[in-house]
């Protein structure tokens, strides 16, 4: 509901296409001029709670029903966190199997978000009638461009399945690596559907760069302003999703932190909270609060590393580079990012699967508990995501940390919102294009609010336009 006693406000919930459940609340000046915008996320988390006297062995499961969408990042990076708690190292098989998983998850998860909540405002418009601006008027209208999203997210789904028995929630990535190895057959069916799952990214790749001219209007205003970015990255500067070092750059690329260790992230991020929302902010201690603002995820993962390390990732990237530039700044390009990443997650998938050394029997490795603390760190679709655990000596948790990639976007997300607003609204007349481009904004980043916060049930949609003097210039309500 909007706050119907405040003047000067537009309140839009929730905000649509997106995992979970916000608002978002646009205030206006004395001559109905936007002013500021917030993000708000109403949800209480409560998951580090909860995990609070559990046994640390169960802490993987437990976290991968953070999320439907991508318990598989919050897997890896538990685990991780007991790897280090137990003091052990996964054997090579082990740990390229958590990859594989990982970047099935990633395939999922990126055609979700691009082709299932935000292709319908690509292709009819960010003004187009919402009666048609959704995924079956995109079936309808693009069937082979509805028909190959939906394959892609099928095909992840399906390589996760193969690996760990099921395609939401699976248990199979456990402390010390993975509870059995692969079978023959597994690796056969899932290298068999690469080619067909590459063909289709390949196809919307074209489809994007020679359409792309089409959005420069909104990618001027959809969070474009200068910002860092965080990362992990190889020794040699490449993408990597489940191991390496952590890296910020700033928006022209000067070294902010380079070479940092997964367990020292804590040297470098801070954790800020704000009274209008239940969702933490984070920023780069280096620059302080709220300077510290930077980005992750996507687009963030093209700007901070030097390359992917994949011969087709590396040809789109050098397409996407000459034609956005070294550093892209608007958020707008995480659509792009986006696919770039997909194709990547395929090579990246079929070269594990050729490497005769994820056939190896040896996929885990057992210990107690030999530290009282662990962190894990890996590259969820969103972003990079960390899991910091404290335990007793019988490995009960004390303490639990988790830093999600939403949170670390969150700074951007709200300025971005600001942004679109002070260009978009117009408070003598309320449209419902004006507020799609302003939930479009918070699209590209492609928040996992359950991840971050969580509650149950459903919010209607009201939203009423005020004056400075509280009268209601227009109002829009939906069920």
């Amino acid at each position: 509901m909007a706050d119907k006693t405040a003047a000067g406000r537009i309140t839009i919930d929730p905000v649509t296409r997106i995992e979970g459940h916000s608002k978002i609340t646009i205030f206006l000046n004395d001559r109905g001029e936007v002013a500021d915008a917030q993000f708000h996320v109403t949800q209480f988390r409560g998951f580090e709670k909860f995990c609070e006297g559990r046994p640390v062995h169960e802490m993987p499961s437990l976290m991968a029903r953070i999320c439907g969408i991508c318990p598989v990042s919050h897997l890896v990076a538990s685990a991780k966190a007991v790897d280090g708690i137990m003091a052990v190292t996964p054997p090579p098989a082990g740990a390229d199997l958590r990859r594989l998983m990982n970047l099935a998850q990633l395939l999922q998860s990126h055609a979700l978000s691009f082709f299932h909540l935000s292709s319908p405002d690509l292709l009819f418009g960010f003004e187009a009638d919402p009666a048609d601006r959704h995924l079956y008027g995109v079936l309808r209208e693009y069937p082979t461009f509805a028909r190959d999203g939906i394959a892609l997210r099928r095909f992840g789904q399906h390589v996760i399945e193969l690996l760990g028995g099921k395609r939401i929630h699976p248990s199979w990535i456990v402390p010390g690596g993975v509870s059995s190895p692969l079978p023959i057959a597994v690796r056969d069916e899932i290298l068999a559907g690469v080619p067909d799952a590459t063909e289709r990214v390949a196809r919307t790749l074209d489809w994007y760069r020679q359409t792309m001219l089409r959005w420069e209007d909104e990618a001027a205003f959809s969070a474009n302003f200068p910002t860092a970015f965080l990362g992990l990255v190889t020794e040699d500067g490449a993408v990597e999703h489940y191991d390496g070092v952590l890296r910020a750059l700033g928006p022209d690329g000067s070294v902010i932190h380079d070479e940092i260790a997964p367990e020292r992230f804590g040297d470098c991020i801070g954790e800020a909270v704000e009274p209008w929302s239940y969702l933490k902010s984070t920023y780069l201690t280096a620059l302080g609060y709220p300077e510290g603002i930077y980005r992750v995820g996507p687009l963030a993962r093209v700007n901070v590393a030097d390359h992917f390390g994949t011969p087709r990732a590396d040809q789109e990237l050098g397409l996407l580079r000459q034609r956005l530039g070294r550093y892209p700044g608007s958020s707008f390009h995480f659509h792009y990012a986006r696919l770039v990443e997909t194709l990547y997650a395929l090579e990246r998938i079929d070269q594990l699967l050729r490497d005769p050394g994820i056939m190896a029997t040896r996929v885990r490795s057992q210990a107690g508990i030999n530290s009282n603390e662990g962190i894990g760190i890996a590259e969820a679709p969103r972003g990079t995501l960390m899991h910091h655990y404290v335990v007793d000596d019988d490995g009960l948790v004390q303490q639990a940390n988790l830093v999600i990639a939403t949170g670390q976007n969150n700074l951007a997300m709200n300025r971005g919102v600001r942004q679109v607003a002070q260009q978009y609204v117009k408070a003598d007349r309320l449209t419902e294009g004006m507020l799609n481009r302003v939930e479009a904004v918070i699209r590209c980043f492609d928040p996992c609010l359950s991840c971050s916060t969580h509650a149950v049930g459903q919010m209607p949609l009201h939203i009423q336009l005020l004056d400075s003097t509280g009268v209601v210039l227009d109002e829009v309500t939906r069920s």
